[in-house]
């Protein structure tokens, strides 16, 4: 039988988003009768518009963890500020020893980032940017912390409206 003529096992959603698989890790767990294996996935997703989510499940096998992992990343998505296809400011993201300096880069830089870094800037639809991670290089605290990092982005208008003044005194 052709392979064009079986039908998908699991048909792929069409919403939008891009799916990346950062991680997955082999986890075991000893018990009486021995060890017993299961599988952990981190995974990011995005729209490439300004919204942004990451996600870790943990399953038996490792088409299971991942569709956990998707899954969770979905509710876990954040709206980041955008300027120009790249971020209004340069901003520090920390997460437990990790930390991300994330500086605003001009058209044409491209992503100027490693690994799990660039992997959520371009799920996130940043063209333009500069990064430096220090302090650690597990893929799980560097995602989270440049998720905590664009959390704290502000828009203009946003800190024009903390302040009570328009957007032309803000930016001067």
């Amino acid at each position: 039988m052709a392979r064009e003529n079986r039908p998908n096992r699991r048909p792929e959603e069409k919403d939008g988003l891009n799916k990346k698989l950062i991680a997955v890790n082999r986890v075991t767990k000893v018990v009486k009768g021995g060890r017993k294996m299961r599988f952990s996935a981190l995974v990011v997703i995005g729209d490439e518009n300004g919204r942004v989510g990451y996600g870790m499940g943990k399953a038996n096998e490792v088409p299971e963890a991942i569709e956990k992992a998707t899954q969770q990343a979905k509710k876990s998505m954040i709206k980041v500020a955008l300027v120009n296809n790249t971020i209004p400011y340069s901003v520090v993201g920390k997460f437990s020893r990790g930390s991300v300096l994330m500086m605003p880069a001009e058209e044409g830089t491209g992503v100027i980032a490693g690994g799990p870094v660039r992997a959520v800037m371009e799920a996130c639809g940043i063209k333009n940017i500069r990064t430096k991670s220090h302090g650690t290089n597990n893929p799980i605290n560097m995602v989270k912390a440049v998720v905590e990092g664009l959390k704290e982005l502000r828009s203009a208008e946003e800190i024009a409206a903390l302040r009570g003044k328009t957007v032309e005194e803000i930016l001067g």
